[in-house]
């Protein structure tokens, strides 16, 4: 898109809906992200098309939001920005498109933060089928409308054939944290339970299996989701819910690492209570890959007070998003910033941030 939106009382010529331009080729070319007359075309086509709402109507350089209603719903901003350049495009359970709006709504509602407003910028491969495109943005419409925000802004940038794969997405986020909500990686004591919301590397084994480079069969589908309402929901119980992560890159292992260092705190981890699909474990088993990384698109790991624990997860496991929500492990004061695997053997390791990339260009 050509940098879009703006917030204001529309002008007659517009709220009358003028028939917008069509994009007359069938793949993408130089042309349309020139500026001219065929970007013009596919912004109004393919993007309005998709994102239609009054703030992107007026295609302006900017999306200027009413602070007031912003004011009225927290005391905080929360503002974040992710790329996505997934392989393949489509997957099941989901695509580069969904992925871009989950990817960033779930970003911001790790902060507590109710999210409001996103932008959307492509990059486009010369040869891309349009049809494709606006595929795409049809699964971001969608997803957007699941997740209740709106696409305001955005840009398009073409480039020469074989100097991109297919497209990239980035996409960033507002949203809003709430009045008395303090959500941090460095807020985790000793005492404290570590909550899951479901089973974990979907994501992952879905996408390694889409790519059909290895003779592997499974009925796997990303979980793809978005988190916000959930969130919501465990912070109506009035827990104390020290900190929050989505899973994603690096999958759980990483998020506890990185809670441990910055809280200065050990985590356990109870192999036994770890929610896996059997065809993610199996995939695992056969491939040499460790389930702890895999990554994930719809699942957060939660440090909650003790005493708060059992609420959260009540709460969890009545919404669809947490419906395999499980107590994972604990945590304690020493040894500081290391996370420590309980196995189902009776012994213990330690799990370390991930070295390198398990499978790249996941998300």
């Amino acid at each position: 898109m050509n940098d879009q939106a703006a917030t204001r009382v529309l002008p007659a010529a517009l709220e009358d809906k003028p028939r917008r331009a069509r994009v007359q080729e069938t793949t993408i070319n130089l042309a349309h992200g020139g500026g001219g007359r065929a970007m013009r075309a596919l912004i109004e086509d393919v993007f309005l098309g998709a994102f239609a709402n009054p703030v992107l109507e007026s295609l302006e350089d900017q999306a200027v939001l009413p602070l007031r209603e912003l004011m009225a719903q927290g005391d905080r901003l929360a503002f974040t920005t992710d790329s996505f350049v997934v392989d393949p495009l489509f997957f099941p359970g989901g695509d580069i498109g969904t992925l871009a709006v989950n990817g960033t709504v779930n970003d911001l509602a790790m902060s507590g933060a109710v999210p409001l407003f996103l932008s959307c910028s492509v990059v486009l491969e010369e040869g891309l089928p349009v049809e494709t495109l606006r595929r795409v943005a049809d699964s971001m419409r969608s997803a957007a409308a699941a997740a209740r925000v709106q696409i305001v802004t955005g840009d398009t940038k073409v480039v020469e054939r074989g100097a991109a794969d297919k497209i990239f997405i980035n996409t960033a986020g507002i949203g809003v944290v709430p009045h008395g909500v303090a959500i941090s990686a460095r807020a985790a004591r000793a005492g404290d339970v570590v909550l899951v919301n479901g089973t974990l590397g979907d994501h992952g084994a879905a996408i390694l299996v889409a790519r059909g480079q290895l003779a592997l069969q499974a009925d796997l589908a990303s979980d793809c989701q978005p988190l916000a309402d959930l969130v919501a929901s465990m912070l109506a119980t009035g827990a104390d819910i020290r900190c929050l992560r989505d899973a994603t890159r690096g999958g759980i292992a990483t998020v506890l690492n990185e809670f441990a260092q910055s809280s200065g705190v050990c985590i356990h981890l109870d192999e036994a209570a770890l929610p896996l699909r059997p065809e993610v474990r199996g995939a695992c088993e056969i491939l040499g890959l460790d389930p702890l990384y895999l990554a994930n698109e719809g699942k957060l790991v939660a440090v909650v007070a003790p005493a708060d624990a059992e609420r959260v997860l009540a709460a969890m496991r009545r919404h669809p998003a947490g419906r395999d929500a499980a107590v994972v492990g604990h945590v304690a004061a020493a040894p500081r910033e290391t996370v420590i695997l309980h196995t189902g053997f009776g012994g213990e390791r330690i799990v370390d941030m991930l070295v390198g990339e398990q499978l790249p260009r996941i998300c």
